[in-house]
């Protein structure tokens, strides 16, 4: 099966039935038809309409090197600057469709999973098996158009209890409880598997800690599996989707992606499904020398620029409507959101000009200015949220339902909510915009999500200033001392 479309994509989710708990009951039925997911589905469905609508085919799919086939564009391993340059235009494609809104939009993991398999060999150089199951895993993720989900991260309790010395706690860490002959048996708990129940498979891969590294250590793996093996279990968080109607709830409405704790109990993983098995230093390297930061961090720098051109599209209408764009203090708040899309966009260019093949094969962006964006939107985009509440003001609080412009209070409401140049309904609808993005539960988890993609601020932070070489620094500080002296002459 190739590319896929919609329709598609939802009975495949419908058909898996994977076993999903929200609000302390088992989910019984369809997903498409659960409040909590169905809004999301149809979103994720128009992403997968576009790989074959007319305008859209050429720019979303390519030609399978297998099968020949059509096939989603975000798997294509690039391999000249022009690679790099068609799967931006893909990605941004989507972008721009779901806004920026959804992290975890198929060619995410798509891009990543392309990573690891390019650069597969480092899997088997002791265990050849593995490098083959990584290849075969990826050819049959995009010759199926599987969409994925991921789970790097444990719960607190289950990445830190083993520490302690007293045995006082027994470990609930994620770990391979048996091998056997079909393959291995895993237990723990997993988050925050965004997307999880609305995807085909998921990829555990949690990092190994760098304390003392371990050949055989049960901690360290990494599989994919589908979401609906017998044993694995998805907990729902609440769903900040509060209702149907895209005119109260434009967005959580449209884009909420659910995050999940997933646990496994005692899930049998296939051989064939496993990549890593033990080994602490080749599952670090995997991670560093794949490039899956920068590769992944290109798809996000895409998505990151929507969702900044989105933002300031909202601040701009705002402005108009409260009759303010002329104002020096409005300004002064569109030009801070400007220069932000501004430098999101030049560091995109900057990373495709300094693109340059890597070991694998792969054209890899220039890094740094894929970090610098990862260091620098987790502080731009919260400060965004804040410009729209600061310009909103009381607008962005005082915001009536669909249904009180459909009953008695209407006149009222077209008398005394309307705005500069548009009426009440739709100042409305643009300032219930602004409250799901900036002050909803929805809009607290994006800037939480933000805050948090690619990892604490201070591992984020290290990502980028590990790219400055010991000579660079030296050259830097040189100069600095060059000035001083020449001061003294």
């Amino acid at each position: 099966m190739p590319a896929k479309n919609g329709k598609q994509f939802i009975d495949r989710i419908d058909h898996a039935n994977p076993r999903v708990w929200i609000r302390g009951e088992q989910l019984d039925g369809k997903l498409s038809d659960h409040p909590a997911f169905r809004g999301l589905m149809l979103t994720q469905a128009e992403l997968y309409d576009m790989q074959y609508h007319p305008d859209y085919m050429e720019r979303m799919t390519y030609s399978s090197p297998s099968s020949k086939d059509p096939v989603g564009l975000s798997f294509m391993q690039p391999k000249t600057k022009e690679d790099l340059q068609r799967r931006r235009e893909m990605t941004m494609l989507w972008g721009e469709k779901h806004h920026g809104l959804l992290g975890r939009s198929p060619d995410y993991m798509n891009t990543g999973l392309m990573a690891f398999s390019a650069a597969a060999e480092l899997l088997g150089e002791k265990r050849p098996e593995f490098a083959d199951n990584m290849r075969k895993y990826y050819e049959y993720c995009r010759e199926r158009d599987i969409s994925l989900s991921h789970a790097f991260v444990q719960p607190h309790a289950s990445r830190f209890d083993d520490l302690l010395e007293d045995g006082s706690i027994e470990s609930c860490a994620a770990q391979i409880v048996e091998q056997n002959r079909d393959g291995i048996v895993v237990s723990g708990a997993f988050l925050l598997a965004t997307q999880g129940v609305t995807t085909d498979e998921i990829l555990v891969y949690p990092p190994a800690l760098p304390f003392i590294p371990e050949e055989n250590n049960p901690r360290t793996f990494a599989f994919a599996v589908p979401n609906n093996l017998p044993g694995i279990r998805w907990i729902c968080r609440e769903t900040l989707a509060l209702g149907d109607s895209a005119y109260d709830y434009p967005l959580s409405s449209r884009f909420d992606e659910m995050d999940t704790l997933v646990i496994f109990d005692e899930v049998l993983v296939p051989w064939e499904r496993v990549f890593i098995l033990g080994d602490d230093r080749l599952s670090m390297r995997l991670f560093q020398e794949s490039g899956f930061h920068v590769h992944c961090g290109h798809q996000v720098l895409c998505r990151y620029i929507a969702k900044t051109e989105f933002t300031l599209g909202i601040l701009l209408y705002m402005a108009e409507t409260l009759d303010r764009a002329s104002s020096p203090a409005t300004i002064d708040k569109m030009t801070e959101v400007i220069a932000h899309y501004e430098t999101l966009k030049s560091l995109l260019v900057a990373a495709e000009a300094g693109a340059a093949p890597d070991r694998f094969g792969s054209m890899l962006p220039d890094r740094r200015p894929i970090w610098t964006a990862n260091v620098l939107f987790p502080k731009m985009y919260p400060r965004m949220i804040e410009l729209i509440q600061l310009l909103g003001g009381s607008s962005v609080i005082m915001i009536p339902s669909e249904l009180d412009f459909a009953g008695e209070s209407k006149p009222a409401l077209d008398r005394y909510l309307r705005g500069s140049g548009v009426d009440a309904t739709s100042k409305t609808a643009l300032f219930r915009l602004a409250w799901d993005l900036s002050s909803s539960g929805f809009g607290g988890r994006q800037t939480l999500y933000e805050r948090f993609f690619f990892g604490d601020a201070s591992v984020v932070a290290s990502r980028l200033y590990q790219t400055f070489s010991l000579s660079e620094k030296e050259a830097c500080i040189g100069k600095v001392k060059a000035f001083l002296q020449s001061k003294d002459e």
